[in-house]
């Protein structure tokens, strides 16, 4: 009875027990066969049939070059001998220089002396700045080169030998950093994004001798060289076997074409021959007929060519110019509407449903501000007023961009107003009721109109009605500019002019410059300019205006025993900026990056930095607007900073402004300096006072043709002052350094707080 009610109660659980058991068996026997003799012939019989791959069967098959066995990385630990020195590691200045990586596609484009200044720059200026790199080969360079072309002269118009040197140069200078080289003659036009894609897909492993394919003269052989007038590719692999043998086919082969010369050479050495399709891609081209009109092609293959020849003018090069890129603008807004109708289709499978789908389709969702302090505040503009101003002014007249911008709204506006309502209705535009705008930086420049329209219907009746438009300016065409390789790492020179008005803040700078540099041992040098009028410098034998300065420098010397401060001595009525640098730049290599400050600059770490970075030899200068305080006495008045504002005052901006009207503090090389002021020494015979009139803003903006790199410097804080202006400089000059003290008294509610104080003090 027991035995019956306890098997009652393990019935419903017998069959997990009787799989669990069977499982264990099973696993057991399993085991017993995996540990048998590793030496069976069963297991020999599957090795020899090549199921099973060994070790040794796996280094033979690498070494036969099969290569199916999957690499095993084998870790090998670092330990460091303290016994040997330590040795630099170098690195490359770019990732893709130590990944190997190369650029895809380089363009050289065979012209002569006669077509240099016209087919030439028609190319140029059509789509030599869509490819990386382009050149212009010629065999003798014309009197005047064309500004914005790399030319390269081989000295010899010989077709042939144009063709050897400009292979042989490809091969020699850039053979190493691209993967495809286009050779095309200055007739053709090019299409660069085809181009670019074409070459995108091709494998640049492989020798490749892409183009229009023609028969040679003759026409017995099945080989094909590629017609020069519609360019050919050649794949970096290839022109590294073809080097070689450049030499013995100018000897031997004869041919008055240079794309047969080179058709030749490849496939007598190489066995190789032109083809127009490789891996699926088709190399497309056009032949443009004689007195043919670009505007009249609509061909499908006029309209999907790489490229088109003969090209006879350059005013049917630009004309082809503007018939691609239209036809490449109405493709663009093809593919846009295509995929604005998928996200509307497949809005319905999303969680949100059509609800989820923003306006414009595609464009980012609107900017959402987790607090309030994120808010985008919307300006208000009429058509001849903004209410939103720089200087904080209540409402000031619209003007310049910001009028051009609006008028450019409101005509699209109505223009795609009767573009949704004809023919039904036709609106004009009497007058601009509100305009709203505000900038995402998610998506770009969002617009509220409120119009006046008047509509009129097909019968002639016309109505005045008003109607709310919302448009949206997109962010688009970002673009990557390559900047030349900085670091930070590079010594500043520090240049700071003193005169005798300026000796007592030079205490400031001092302290400031120790604690940010020296204690921190970063790597810049400081020279003073101490600047003495005629009448001190008469007297420096016996009473030297600046000793005070000298001892505090002495002491920086004595405290800190390897470093060393020099100072240079001048004497001018003028203290022009322009003569003052002349004279510091012959003193110092042409390498040396100066920072020309003033002895209210407050230097720092983060601003050198910036300094580095921004100033680059041969491309860039930089000139930061300093972020200048307010006077104490009209901020602050009776009261004194509370030690709250004063801590925050060490970690951010005090109260105070960006200084647009100085042009003191300068980041920029030595080198670019010489070559600006070389360019500049030409006017200075007709007008001698050219110097007093101009600061080296002036001469960069004017004779260095750099970027001239101007924006506001947070980490660079001067506190109030109020500088003296030397009439003696030019207007221009005299008049920003009126302005800077006059705004750098305080703000408009300052002011405004202190002129109403003062008015209640008056009317008591």
């Amino acid at each position: 009875m027991r035995l019956s009610s306890f098997l009652a109660v393990f019935r419903p659980a017998l069959p997990l027990i009787l799989g669990l058991s069977l499982g264990c068996s099973l696993s057991l026997l399993m085991v017993s066969w995996t540990q048998g003799d590793s030496d069976d012939s069963c297991g020999d019989e599957l090795g020899k049939g090549g199921l099973f791959l060994g070790r040794g069967d796996a280094q033979k098959d690498s070494r036969d070059g099969a290569g199916e066995e999957d690499f095993q990385p084998r870790v090998v630990p670092y330990h460091k001998d303290p016994n040997k020195p330590h040795k630099k590691v170098l690195r490359t200045r770019y990732i893709h220089t130590e990944l190997g990586i190369r650029e895809r596609l380089l363009v050289g484009v065979l012209t002569s002396r006669a077509t240099l200044n016209t087919l030439a720059v028609a190319v140029n200026r059509t789509v030599a700045h869509h490819f990386h790199r382009t050149f212009f080969f010629t065999g003798l360079r014309s009197p005047k080169v064309p500004h914005g072309m790399t030319v390269v002269a081989h000295g010899d118009d010989r077709p042939v030998w144009l063709m050897y040197e400009t292979v042989r140069h490809l091969h020699q200078h850039y053979g190493s950093d691209y993967d495809w080289f286009l050779l095309a003659q200055d007739d053709t036009y090019m299409q660069a994004d085809r181009l670019s894609e074409l070459v995108g897909h091709l494998s640049a492993g492989q020798d490749l001798y892409m183009g229009r394919a023609e028969e040679f003269i003759g026409g017995e052989e099945k080989a094909r060289y590629c017609h020069g007038g519609y360019g050919y590719l050649l794949s970096r692999s290839l022109l590294a076997r073809l080097q070689p043998h450049l030499d013995t086919c100018r000897n031997d082969i004869l041919s008055v074409r240079p794309d047969e010369w080179l058709g030749r050479c490849i496939i007598d050495y190489l066995g190789l021959s032109c083809v127009e399709v490789h891996q699926e891609m088709t190399y497309r081209y056009f032949e443009l007929g004689k007195n043919a009109d670009p505007e009249r092609e609509d061909s499908v293959q006029f309209k999907n060519a790489f490229t088109v020849h003969p090209v006879s003018e350059p005013n049917l090069m630009y004309r082809l110019h503007k018939r691609f890129s239209k036809i490449e603008l109405e493709q663009t807004y093809q593919q846009i509407q295509q995929l604005q109708m998928q996200i509307n289709n497949l809005s319905d499978l999303t969680p949100e449903g059509k609800a989820g789908v923003t306006w414009p389709i595609g464009i980012n969702p609107p900017f959402k501000p987790r607090t309030r302090f994120e808010v985008i505040n919307w300006e208000y503009f009429t058509e001849e007023h903004i209410y939103s101003c720089v200087d904080s002014s209540p409402k000031c007249e619209m003007r310049g961009a910001d009028r051009a911008d609006v008028n450019a709204v409101l005509e699209i506006a109505v223009e795609r107003l009767n573009e949704r309502y004809q023919p039904q209705l036709r609106f004009r535009k009497r007058r601009l009721l509100n305009g709203y705008r505000r900038f995402d930086p998610t998506r770009g420049m969002e617009y509220v109109l409120d119009l006046a329209l008047e509509a009129y219907t097909q019968k002639g009746h016309s109505q005045v009605i008003a109607k709310r438009v919302n448009l949206l300016r997109p962010l688009s065409a970002v673009e990557i500019i390559p900047m030349p390789y900085v670091t930070e790492a590079t010594r500043v020179q520090v240049i700071l002019p003193v005169t005798a008005q300026d000796q007592d803040f030079v205490g400031n700078f001092l302290d400031m410059y120790v604690m940010n540099t020296l204690d921190t041992h970063d790597n810049v040098l400081l020279t003073f300019l101490f600047i003495y009028d005629p009448f001190d410098a008469q007297r420096v034998s016996q009473t030297d205006v600046f000793a005070g300065v000298k001892a505090m420098i002495g002491e920086v010397e004595k405290r800190y025993g390897d470093v060393k401060i020099p100072w240079i001595s001048v004497k001018t009525e003028v203290p022009s900026q322009v003569k003052l640098m002349d004279i510091i730049s012959k003193k110092h290599p042409v390498d040396t990056l100066f920072f020309l400050a003033s002895v209210w600059t407050e230097v720092n770490a983060d601003f050198l930095n910036r300094c580095r970075m921004n100033a680059i030899s041969n491309w860039q200068v930089f000139f930061p607007i300093h972020f200048q305080e307010y006077s104490p006495a009209v901020v602050y008045r009776d009261q004194q900073p509370s030690a709250a504002s004063s801590s925050f005052a060490s970690e951010s901006l005090r109260d105070g402004h960006f200084d647009r009207h100085v042009f003191e503090e300068a980041c920029f090389y030595n080198a670019d300096y010489m070559t600006a002021r070389t360019k500049m020494a030409a006017d200075i015979l007709d007008n001698e006072e050219l110097l007093e009139s101009m600061d080296v803003y002036d001469i960069f903006v004017r004779y260095s043709g750099l970027h001239v790199f101007r924006a506001v410097e947070p980490a660079l804080i001067q506190k109030y002052v109020r500088r003296t202006c030397n009439p003696r400089f030019s207007e221009d000059i005299y008049h920003r350094c009126v302005l800077s003290n006059l705004e750098g008294l305080g703000s408009r509610s300052h002011l405004a707080m202190a002129l109403f104080e003062q008015e209640q003090a008056n009317s008591t």
